[in-house]
C-alpha cells in the first residue's frame, strides 16, 4: 500500500507476486483473488460506503493496537460509527449468560456505571443477555461502547438487537471482520469472541453456565495475555458454575468496580 497507495494495480497484480505479498495457504489465497476478481467487488464498495460502512486492514496505520498484538488479528475490520474509539486503550471486555438472573443484571450495573463514568470503553459482542445489558447500561450513561458482531454489518443478529445496534452505531462504534452482506453463522461466534478480548484490556465474565461461550472468551483473553474477572454467584445457580469455576481456576473475582481499578486499569486513564 505505501507503494501504490492509490491501489491502481490491485486488480492487475499477478498471483506470483500475491503469493509474495500475502504469505498465506494456497486455498485462502484462491479465495481471495475470486472474490478480488469477482465484478460485483466495486459495487459492493460503494454499496458499503453508501450505508456509511468503512474499513481498516491491518496494514494502515490507524489498525487498532490492541488488537494488532494478539496471535490471529483479523486482516479487515468493517466499521460504523465512531472509529477513535478502536484506538483508545481503557477498555474492558465484558461477556455473560444470554439468561442472566435478577442478581447477575443488578450486580453488572452496579460495577459497571462507576467505569463508564471514568470514561471506560465498554466492549461486548451485541448478544442477548449480559452483552446486551452491557451495551445498554454504557449508553443511558452517555458512556462510550463498542459492539463486535459475529456476521455482518447488515445482517444483524440477534434481529430483537437492531434497535440496539443502531444506537451502538450513532453514538458508539459497531464492528465486525465479516463482510457486510454476510449472516451469522455458529462458527462466526469464536472468531468475534477473540476481537473482543483483543480490544479489551481486561474482560469481566458475568454469570456464565458451565458450557457457556463467554469461557472460550475468557481462556482466548488469557491466551493473548488479558486480565480476566469474574462475578461470583450462588453455588446453587446453573447461571454462577462458569464465574465459580474461572474464579477457582486464577480470575480476579470483582465485587465492585474498584477492584477492576485497582487490580488492572488504575494506571491506563
Amino acid at each position: 500500500m505505501s507503494n501504490d497507495p492509490s491501489l491502481s494495480s490491485l486488480f492487475t497484480t499477478k498471483r506470483n507476486e500475491w503469493v509474495k505479498l500475502l504469505p498465506i495457504p494456497s486455498n485462502k489465497l484462491n479465495l481471495f483473488l475470486k472474490d478480488l476478481h469477482s465484478l460485483n467487488t466495486i459495487e459492493k464498495l460503494r454499496r458499503y460506503e453508501d450505508s456509511q460502512i468503512h474499513w481498516v486492514t491491518i496494514l494502515d496505520e490507524d489498525y487498532p493496537f490492541l488488537l494488532k498484538q494478539i496471535f490471529d488479528p483479523p486482516w479487515v475490520l468493517y466499521y460504523k460509527g465512531d472509529k477513535k474509539l478502536l484506538s483508545r486503550s481503557n477498555t474492558l471486555g465484558v461477556v455473560g449468560t444470554r439468561k442472566p438472573t435478577s442478581y447477575g443484571l443488578e450486580a453488572l450495573k452496579t460495577i459497571l456505571l462507576p467505569l463508564v463514568k471514568k470514561k471506560y470503553v465498554i466492549i461486548s459482542g451485541v448478544a442477548a443477555g449480559i452483552d446486551s445489558r452491557a451495551h445498554e447500561i454504557t449508553l443511558d450513561a452517555g458512556g462510550d461502547t463498542i459492539g463486535i458482531l459475529g456476521g455482518g454489518l447488515m445482517q444483524i443478529y440477534p434481529k430483537s438487537n437492531i434497535p440496539l445496534a443502531e444506537r451502538i452505531m450513532d453514538k458508539g462504534v459497531l464492528i465486525s471482520e465479516t463482510p457486510p452482506e454476510m449472516r451469522a453463522e455458529p462458527w462466526m461466534f469464536p472468531l468475534r469472541n477473540r476481537i473482543i478480548s483483543g480490544l479489551s484490556q481486561g474482560v469481566f465474565v458475568v454469570e456464565a453456565k458451565e458450557k457457556s461461550g463467554s469461557l472460550i472468551t475468557a481462556q482466548t483473553a488469557l491466551e493473548q495475555g488479558r486480565e480476566v474477572f469474574a462475578l461470583p454467584g450462588n453455588v446453587t445457580s446453573p447461571e454462577s458454575i462458569g464465574t465459580n469455576q474461572l474464579i477457582s481456576d486464577g480470575a480476579k473475582l470483582v465485587l465492585n468496580s474498584k477492584q477492576i481499578e485497582e487490580e488492572f486499569f488504575r494506571n491506563i486513564i
